[in-house]
């Protein structure tokens, strides 16, 4: 942002949002065919998923291409089951035991698989599974998750409420919610928040006071102390009754909430959603690579901020470009660094998969509050926010 005073709004969805549900259930599958596959002896860097998922009223439907061993259409009806369950939902309108599945998965084209596949394409290497740019930032504005504020606390208002109704802490509050954080910035700095929005799916008869006085411990919880005061503005459920929700009010369809998956409007967006794809798919894998680069630059505290960009040619292994922005005060380090990370990142598609460890399955716990700003995992999920390329990125500048 240009000004150094401005307030700066971001949004995000609950796992029971419409859009997230059918987020989370096109990475099931891409993690059911990780499972199979490698049970089956497959190589899982041979693994293709490109899964797409719509929700409504009582209705699932997928579709897409695959490529895996041993996986039937009862696993995937079963893992769709297990996640609509997980979830929470078990409503007249959507139900996990009653809702209707019809899964069309059918096998990858030939064509796309020959462009991507080592050794088959002109470029004999493994090239990228489609064209595209993918962006990558990374901000030092919420400490160790290197997040812009805004999203950062969207997600973990959310989380939050999320927590508490899996393990019985609070009742009444069904899966489908949104959340909405304006911060207030002053001379480039997040210093408040200067209004709050959540609407969130409840029981019948509790009233938008009832759910207030359920929800606004667990925000003040989340939020740095300071930042909430007698200027805020909150608007809590302010449509009233929020009883219909999830896909029973509204459709859901895969990769449709891209910026809330991403950095919510702070930072540019290829276009490309996440979910339901395999990490040949650029991008996944790019927009990963991108984000775990910035990330990097951004804790060796050379830099506020980092914005990547990276595109690719279907087939072709190389990128197409590599775009680095610190802003104009750091524009030769951007230059330098455009020439260095080539060299300490293999930006292949096959090299970000090894890189970062990503043909496995990881991707079903990224369908909701964010791919970004998490804490990587032990098991390799979220590898992309690890910050282990810091001294290298510092010895070779």
């Amino acid at each position: 942002m240009s000004r150094p005073t401005y307030h700066f709004t971001s949004e995000s969805v609950s796992e029971g949002h419409p859009d997230k549900v059918a987020d989370r259930i096109s990475d099931e599958i891409v993690d059911l065919y990780y499972r199979s596959s490698v049970k089956g002896g497959m190589d899982p860097a041979d693994v293709r998923v490109a899964a797409e998922t719509l929700t409504t009223t009582n209705k699932v439907i997928i579709a897409g291409e695959t490529r895996g061993l041993g996986v039937t259409n009862e696993e995937i009806e079963a893992i769709t089951r297990s996640a609509i369950k997980d979830i929470g939902y078990e409503q007249p309108g959507f139900h996990y035991e009653n809702v209707d599945i019809q899964i069309l998965l059918h096998a990858q084209s030939v064509d796309i698989a020959d462009g991507v596949d080592l050794g088959k394409g002109t470029h004999k290497s493994e090239g990228a599974g489609d064209q595209g740019i993918m962006f990558g930032y990374a901000s030092n504005e919420v400490g160790e998750a290197l997040m812009p504020a805004p999203i950062y606390y969207s997600h973990r208002i959310l989380q939050s409420l999320s927590e508490a109704r899996h393990s019985g802490a609070i009742e009444g509050l069904e899966p489908d919610a949104k959340s909405q954080v304006s911060v207030r910035y002053e001379n480039g700095v997040p210093a408040g928040i200067s209004s709050i929005v959540l609407s969130t799916q409840h029981k019948d008869g509790l009233s938008a006071l009832d759910v207030e006085g359920i929800v606004k411990p667990y925000i003040y919880d989340v939020i740095p102390d300071g930042w909430l005061n007698e200027n805020t503005i909150w608007h809590i459920n302010p449509t009233g009754n929020f009883v219909i929700g999830g896909p029973d009010g509204d459709a859901g369809l895969t990769g449709r909430k891209i910026i809330v998956d991403t950095y919510g409007g702070m930072a540019p967006h290829g276009g490309g959603a996440f979910s339901g794809k395999d990490p040949t798919k650029v991008d996944r894998s790019a927009a990963y690579a991108a984000r775990y680069l910035a990330k990097n630059i951004v804790a060796t505290g050379l830099s506020d901020w980092a914005n990547i960009q990276i595109s690719y040619a279907i087939g072709v292994s190389n990128p197409t470009s590599l775009y680095i922005d610190l802003g104009e005060k750091n524009s030769l380090l951007a230059e330098k660094l455009e020439m260095v990370l080539p060299k300490l990142m293999d930006l292949t598609p096959r090299g970000i998969r090894d890189h970062l460890g990503l043909n496995k399955a990881i991707y079903a716990r990224t369908a909701a509050y964010g791919h970004f700003g998490r804490n990587p995992d032990l098991d390799g999920g979220f590898s992309w926010e690890k910050i282990d390329l810091v001294k290298k990125i510092k010895a070779s500048i």
